[in-house]
């Protein structure tokens, strides 16, 4: 990647264009591209918001302003600019040359972010093939070697083919490579999935906006060590831990990528790809940082990739239990606590808690085991006494209840056990 280095000092500027619809307001999509800064290891020396009338298509900024920020730039004594909006290339080459300082968009600082904490070989394939899309459209800078024609083969001759035109060709091919890699990690992940769903053990997904604290709550339960930052993307492949849970011996709790808004188009495909965890979960909890002005909005980020995702549909109903985690609960005001534990009171499907002193922890766990086993039946079952492992699968996964000597025939246990459906599937397809 090497776009950016570490420790940087950095001049943040959020472009407000008049007319353009924002998911988040000026000063929260200023926060969050400090975030984003930061996360990457940038200093901040100076952050903005600038209103821009008009978008000019050179500059993005009007002369004047552009003035502006090389003059912060020099009073700063920052060496890079960072733009938190999307700049063609031209604007890109264009503002570098006028402020003569490294320039970086929104989408270059996530792809930098995404390239240092991808971990998994799935992961690292992703970000390479959207860093290679969004470079592949950056060869309009027109450095010097780029200008250079390299000659003809064979008896043909002529001016051959640029460097420009070599260097496209060169990336589609690699970008060709990579997309072969994928699918087959893909397959891969995909005969995995498989097999976790063949296995009995239910699957809790986190997910959330970025930084609403999904990877504190993952440790604390667990007791792994993910990476769990202040930063944004803190987390980025998806994590897996075994818990219990009551009601539940054993559960699988999934850590998944932070949201985020405005997602770069290059990275939406890496994205979605650390997301389908989300699609075979029995229960997903949606953790959100209470504590901040923005979680409306960040909770309809959320909400939109679910429904892309396919997990909630047209009419706002869900094909898999969503719990919402109003995380962070220890930082709001006693005014704020007061008014907003009203509505926990009323809503069976909102628990309150801070992942960082453990409050509200126990009622989590007990909302999420009633809910894993709320579709739950009782059953009994004639097993013969000698058939260990149905016994034993009955034992492992099941609430069981009863297991007792058959009157029918001594040689068998009737073993009475509360079972889901998706247990009792996974019964039935014992051999």
């Amino acid at each position: 990647m090497g776009e950016v280095s570490r420790g940087a000092r950095a001049l943040v500027v959020c472009p407000d264009i008049r007319g353009m619809a924002y998911d988040l307001d000026a000063q929260s999509r200023l926060a969050e591209a400090e975030g984003l800064a930061l996360a990457i290891g940038i200093t901040i020396a100076e952050s903005f918001v600038l209103p821009v009338r008009e978008v000019r298509p050179n500059l993005l900024f009007g002369a004047g302003q552009v003035d502006n920020i090389a003059i912060a730039c020099e009073q700063n004594e920052a060496e890079l600019v960072v733009v938190d909006g999307a700049l063609t290339p031209i604007q890109q080459r264009n503002l570098e040359d006028k402020l003569s300082r490294k320039v970086i968009d929104r989408t270059g600082l996530i792809l930098e972010i995404f390239g240092e904490r991808a971990a998994t070989a799935e992961g690292r394939l992703q970000v390479e093939l959207a860093h290679l899309d969004y470079q592949q459209s950056r060869l309009v800078r027109s450095w010097t070697h780029l200008e250079r024609q390299r000659g003809g083969f064979g008896f043909l001759g002529g001016p051959g083919e640029t460097q420009i035109e070599a260097d496209r060709r060169m990336i589609r091919q690699r970008m060709g490579r990579l997309r072969k890699e994928l699918e087959q990690v893909r397959k891969t992940r995909g005969l995995h999935r498989e097999r976790r769903e063949r296995a009995p053990w239910p699957v809790v997904a986190l997910v959330g906006y970025t930084n609403a604290g999904k990877s504190t709550l993952f440790n604390y339960l667990t007791g792994a060590t993910v990476m769990a930052e202040d930063l944004l993307f803190a987390t980025l492949d998806p994590t897996m831990r075994a818990i219990a849970l009551p009601g539940v011996e054993k559960a699988i709790l999934s850590d998944t990528v932070g949201f985020i808004s405005d997602l770069p188009t290059q990275l939406v495909a890496a994205f979605r790809a650390t997301l389908e965890e989300v699609t075979s979960a029995d229960v997903i909890c949606h953790v959100r940082d209470i504590s901040n002005p923005s979680t409306a909005a960040q909770k309809a980020q959320v909400l939109d990739v679910l429904r892309d995702l396919g997990v909630i549909d047209g009419e706002g109903d869900t094909s898999i239990p969503i719990l919402e985690v109003w995380n962070k609960w220890d930082l709001l005001s006693v005014d704020d606590a007061e008014e907003m534990g009203e509505q926990v009171e009323a809503d069976d499907e909102i628990v309150a808690m801070s992942a960082l002193t453990g409050d509200g922890v126990d009622t989590l766990l007990d909302r999420l085991g009633s809910m894993l086993t709320r579709n739950a039946t009782l059953r009994s079952f004639e097993v013969p006494a000698s058939d260990g492992r149905r016994i034993a699968w009955l034992h492992a996964h099941g609430e069981v209840l009863e297991d007792v000597e058959a009157e029918t025939d001594g040689s068998n246990r009737l073993i009475t056990v509360r079972l889901n459906p998706k247990e009792m599937g996974q019964y039935e397809a014992l051999d």
